[in-house]
């Protein structure tokens, strides 16, 4: 019984030890530093991310030119003609039993009218100094990176 006893003894001086460890390494458990930083992360981010799209936006100058969409050397279609695949897809929807073409047709004009459109925008930036251009950019490149970072942590 005296071996028993001791036995029971020897276990519970070993569970409480164990336990004192346990208790020992969550008391003295700090949580890590980057998981409390993620909020501030986006933020500042966002921030620096703004002003430098800002101040992007602020240096460009945006026109439309003269330009067309077919253009073969010095030879260039008048602008009304991208407008003709869209009037035909509008016809062939009317006049076509199966209607998938002319739907595919229209689609084409208006992704040609829109190319164009896009094509004749001409952008540019206004004179700066380099000092200047790196910051706008270097803004937007770590803002950029410290929203991603904070969105797409584990």
């Amino acid at each position: 019984m005296d071996k028993r006893l001791r036995e029971l003894e020897e276990e519970q001086r070993r569970l409480m030890e164990q336990k004192e460890k346990n208790e020992n390494k969550i008391k003295y458990k700090s949580p890590p530093k980057h998981e409390s930083n993620v909020l501030l992360q986006f933020v500042i981010g966002l921030l620096l991310l703004g002003v430098g799209l800002f101040w992007i936006f602020q240096s460009v100058n945006v026109s439309s030119g003269f330009g067309s969409f077919y253009s073969i050397g010095r030879w260039s279609a008048p602008n009304g003609t991208v407008i003709i695949p869209l009037l035909i897809g509008i016809v062939m929807l009317f006049v076509m039993e199966k209607k998938i073409f002319g739907w595919i047709v229209s689609g084409i004009g208006a992704a040609v009218i829109l190319i164009s459109i896009i094509t004749s925008v001409r952008l540019h930036f206004n004179g700066g100094s380099l000092f200047n251009y790196v910051l706008m950019f270097g803004f937007t490149a770590v803002g950029s990176g410290l929203v991603l970072k904070s969105l797409f942590k584990k």
